[in-house]
């Protein structure tokens, strides 16, 4: 009996396994040349607006194990850059820091074209540092139809893309090409989707949308 106690008393001082967090969400914000100055400030501070909803905040919260929150600028074939590294988000304070991160950034790039193969296939390499989660997100956001590089299906195909659902943010909803070649092209994983911001204006209302249902899943309203 005695041994068993000891054994059970050692057992007692392992400290459990760290339990995965809920969601690595991963952004992709366009900073290609079609983006002008006030529509990336409209971009970056629409994010950060739509996390701290509130909505948006008590579904964060809401998740078992926390969030990881990331987010990288995109643009031609070899211009992306980290805007937010893996950031564990589990309390009001660390979420508030994420989004003044997010809305502050300097732009990294502006002269650019469009190379969202490029783009795609760097958030799949983020991911190699991203914490462990039981989903992982690319939210990728544009407002053009790829222009430079290789395709979204060369990405998908090339990359390690087994376990992570891309989601899409067309920006400029007037605009059929675009939005069909976004429905044709990003989507990937259980239950992709596409939102669609009416321009970068609506940018905000469209990302709030699109992060519910990440975080919710499909079956939330547009309206909420």
């Amino acid at each position: 009996m005695g041994r068993l106690l000891a054994i059970a008393a050692a057992l007692a001082c392992v400290p459990a396994q760290a339990k995965a967090c809920a969601l690595a969400l991963l952004f992709a914000l366009d900073v290609s040349a079609s983006v002008d100055a006030e529509e990336y400030r409209q971009q970056r501070e629409g994010l950060a607006a739509a996390l701290l909803s509130p909505a948006v905040r008590e579904a964060v919260l809401a998740q078992d194990g926390g969030v990881a929150l990331a987010a990288y600028e995109w643009s031609g074939r070899y211009q992306q850059d980290i805007a937010l590294p893996w950031t564990m988000v589990a309390s009001e304070a660390a979420l508030f820091s994420v989004a003044e991160t997010l809305a502050k950034g300097p732009r990294s790039y502006a002269e650019f074209p469009t190379a969202i193969g490029y783009a795609l296939g760097f958030g799949a390499v983020m991911f190699r540092d991203a914490p462990v989660c039981q989903r992982r997100v690319i939210d990728i956001s544009g407002d053009g139809v790829g222009n430079e590089g290789f395709p979204p299906a060369a990405a998908y195909r090339e990359f390690e893309f087994q376990d992570v659902v891309v989601n899409g943010l067309v920006i400029g909803g007037d605009d059929l090409e675009l939005l069909r070649y976004y429905e044709e092209n990003i989507p990937h994983g259980p239950n992709a989707f596409i939102e669609v911001a009416i321009d970068f204006a609506d940018y905000e209302n469209a990302m709030r949308r699109k992060l519910l249902r990440e975080l919710y899943g499909p079956q939330v309203a547009d309206g909420q």
